[in-house]
């Protein structure tokens, strides 16, 4: 709604002083956003009262300005009405502003305000605590730019779906609950690619139980792939592994990394692991490590080879892991290395 045509038009005096009297960094703003200071009609000093209101001192106000200088273009009313609305979800004022001093672009967008709201409604009443809606808020805020009939159809889609595949009434709340919290996103997509991914993975002869096994362990991720992606990457696995079909399901089923990489991933990941002199019935072994980039094996691999510990002879496991898992491992291995023969400090027996 406002003119990006910077060649015809000046900047706004007023906008600009206003933003100088904030110690606003214009010259960033002309950097980032200039189409903001060429509007006819801004609202500085307003929405600073506002975030002053709420405890933003003056070092804050000009660092949300100058990272989401189109705040000032919203009126007052749009954000005291955006403001209450976090409120729902917020302990205190303490903790909006450090959220909008975080996020300013997603407290900002004041567009989709009926929709934000009838959504933290919606999450509320599914039993989605407060702090993970300002999770969402912040770091997922699309997801509330829907419509609440489509996110509400993606979660019964999901619920059918669960119920279906044999999980029990008891622990639906709780597995929908958690693969919300670990991936919103999914909230992106459309009931019909959902089935559409599930239905394919039942063609691959996966029980209803793996079907189930695969959804959780891949936290969300399935709804955003689609089946000849899948059907490539399987196709690839079987060959680089030179797997049965039930020794494919096997492999899907403890690495679905295998699944979610298209097939240009997997192979650069391959020949990453083929170059450190890693075998392919090591990977085989231990398909989880494909999961990791190849620059990240290199670090580790690098690491390990500093202790004199032999990748290329044992299993991958040590390589495995989110970065705390390995650090985990390489302490305990760098323990065992420079554990001491004897005890020095035990006392000497002499006999008399």
């Amino acid at each position: 709604s406002y003119t990006t045509d910077t060649k015809s038009r000046e900047e706004n005096k007023k906008t600009i002083e206003s933003l100088y009297s904030l110690s606003v960094d214009i010259k960033k703003i002309r950097r980032l956003k200039e189409w903001v200071l060429l509007q006819d009609v801004a609202y500085v000093k307003e929405i600073a009262g506002i975030l002053q209101e709420m405890g933003a001192d003056e070092t804050a106000v000009a660092n949300i300005l100058e990272r989401c200088p189109e705040a000032i273009l919203r009126t007052p009313e749009e954000i005291n009405s955006q403001r209450a609305l976090w409120q729902l979800v917020c302990q205190n004022e303490k903790q909006l502003i450090k959220l909008i001093e975080q996020f300013p672009e997603s407290f900002f967008t004041t567009k989709y305000h009926q929709n934000q709201k009838a959504n933290i409604t919606f999450f509320q009443e599914l039993g989605l605590k407060n702090n993970i809606i300002t999770r969402f808020l912040t770091s997922a805020p699309n997801i509330f730019y829907n419509p609440v009939e489509k996110n509400k159809n993606v979660i019964e889609t999901l619920q059918r779906n669960y119920l279906n595949l044999g999980g029990s009434e008891a622990n639906m709340k709780i597995w929908i609950l958690k693969l919300l919290s670990q991936n919103p996103f999914i909230l992106l997509n459309n009931s019909t690619t959902i089935q559409e991914n599930l239905e394919f993975l039942q063609k691959n002869d996966f029980t209803d139980h793996e079907v189930l096994q695969l959804l959780s362990k891949l936290k969300g991720f399935i709804f955003q792939l689609n089946s000849t992606t899948m059907q490539k990457s399987m196709l690839f696995s079987k060959s680089v592994f030179n797997c049965s079909d039930q020794e494919l399901k096997e492999l899907v089923l403890k690495c679905p990394a295998l699944l979610y990489y298209s097939v240009p991933v997997l192979e650069e990941r391959l020949e990453g692991l083929l170059k450190e002199g890693i075998s392919v019935a090591q990977i085989r072994e231990t398909p989880m490590v494909l999961e990791l980039t190849t620059q990240i094996v290199q670090y580790r691999i690098k690491k390990l080879s500093a202790l004199g510990y032999d990748v290329k002879s044992g299993n991958l496991e040590s390589l495995n892991g989110t970065k705390k898992d390995f650090e985990v491992t390489y302490g305990k291995i760098q323990s065992k290395k420079e554990r001491p023969i004897f005890n020095p400090v035990a006392p000497i027996h002499i006999e008399d």
